[in-house]
């Protein structure tokens, strides 16, 4: 059976503020947790929202936590990454540019921004 990380196991897991939950989270790690891109979707948005996060500190903490756990298109997720760090762009249509640069990923949008970015 596959152990999937939800958001608020990972904000423990990187926040460690709620230690019981987040020796959970941290034992879940260690046994080969994966994460799936709603749930890093959804750690970036309340890293930034709520928690205050910069970007830069946003792409270092979750960069970090690629190395700990499984994620599937493990390169696609470290560019958005990046990219998000370093732009103003939401994290899913920095998840979308990498797609479409790394993967050929057609994406079609109305966002020049975005527009901007892809192939």
């Amino acid at each position: 059976m596959v152990c999937v990380l939800d958001a608020n196991a990972v904000l423990r897991y990187l926040l460690w503020d709620v230690e019981e939950q987040a020796e959970r989270a941290k034992e879940a790690v260690i046994e080969g947790a994966c994460l799936y891109l709603p749930v890093l979707a959804e750690v970036v948005y309340v890293l930034f929202g709520v928690y205050g996060f910069s970007r830069s500190e946003i792409d270092i903490a979750l960069e970090n936590l690629l190395d700990d756990v499984f994620v599937f298109d493990e390169e696609i997720m470290r560019s958005a990454l990046r990219m998000y760090a370093i732009s103003s762009l939401d994290f899913v249509d920095c998840w979308l540019i990498a797609r479409n640069v790394l993967a050929g990923d057609r994406v079609v949008t109305f966002d020049k921004a975005m527009l901007k970015h892809l192939r």
